[in-house]
């Protein structure tokens, strides 16, 4: 079975993990805290003490973690990937990150003849405890199927999205598309509650009417906190800018990112 490495053990991250844990896959994980390393550890996984060793013993390594400079340190810093990543290598980068550091960090791996997909995530910690994640790849499409056992183990909705960084443009797409309709489905909801609709009631209202959605059904059960609305600024002010530079207005989405406090519960 084939060798693999995870880096970035947060909300998402560690169920993916435990995941391919619990399937019998070879693994080893690095994290910089304890606590999730010492959980992957009971579940069978190996630890690492740094993203170097992780590439040492994996064939194909994914990376979770929150943001650009993240992502640089983990695959160029010091001790990072490709300090000993073997010729044949895969990075799989589940990270929302700007598409053109993607581009740059593909280019530098592609130097040592390590290859590198952009495969972003969605499902949030719940999806990946229950196993339905989807996934929208970018880049090779063998490097894909590669890895699409691994990926199915915490969820069987994979898409090849198109040339390397496609993946991380749908997903910016798709955090816009989810933040306007958090931004709806909050209005809605408080206007009919507050008018003295029962919330239930209401929900399913808008469950049978056109205004359904996933974010609408089970509005008043909806629960992503602190650090999810941290997430989504980050994700939207990426979509901002990518709109920006294809000079397109993107006004809900603006509008959405400074309502984050109220419409991500």
């Amino acid at each position: 079975m084939v060798k693999v490495g995870f880096i970035g053990l947060g909300m998402q991250g560690k169920y993916l993990a435990m995941n391919l844990a619990d399937a019998g896959y070879d693994l080893m994980v690095f994290d910089t805290r304890r606590e999730p390393l010492e959980e992957l550890a009971a579940a069978g996984a190996k630890i690492a003490g740094s993203c170097a060793e992780i590439a040492e013993h994996a064939e194909i390594v994914q990376v979770c973690v929150l943001d650009d400079a993240q992502v640089e340190a983990v695959v160029i810093g010091p001790k990072g990937l490709l300090e000993s990543a073997a010729p044949g290598t895969i990075i799989v980068i589940h990270s929302t990150i700007e598409p053109s550091t993607i581009g740059k960090l593909a280019h530098v791996a592609a130097e040592k003849k390590v290859e590198m997909i952009d495969v972003p995530v969605s499902g949030s910690e719940k999806g990946a405890k229950n196993k339905t994640m989807s996934y929208m790849a970018g880049g090779s499409k063998a490097a894909l199927e590669k890895c699409r056992p691994l990926f199915e183990t915490s969820g069987r909705k994979i898409q090849h999205v198109g040339e390397l960084g496609a993946g991380i443009r749908a997903k910016l797409a798709h955090q816009i598309i989810i933040s306007i309709n958090m931004m709806a489905a909050y209005e809605g909801m408080r206007v009919g509650v507050e008018s003295g609709v029962d919330a239930k009631i209401l929900e399913k209202v808008i469950n049978e009417g056109l205004a359904q959605s996933r974010i609408a059904d089970g509005w008043s059960d909806l629960s992503f906190g602190p650090h999810s609305r941290m997430v989504f600024y980050k994700d939207l002010q990426l979509g901002l800018k990518l709109a920006h530079e294809l000079g397109i207005s993107v006004p809900g989405a603006g509008l959405a990112q400074q309502m984050l406090h109220k419409i991500v519960p």
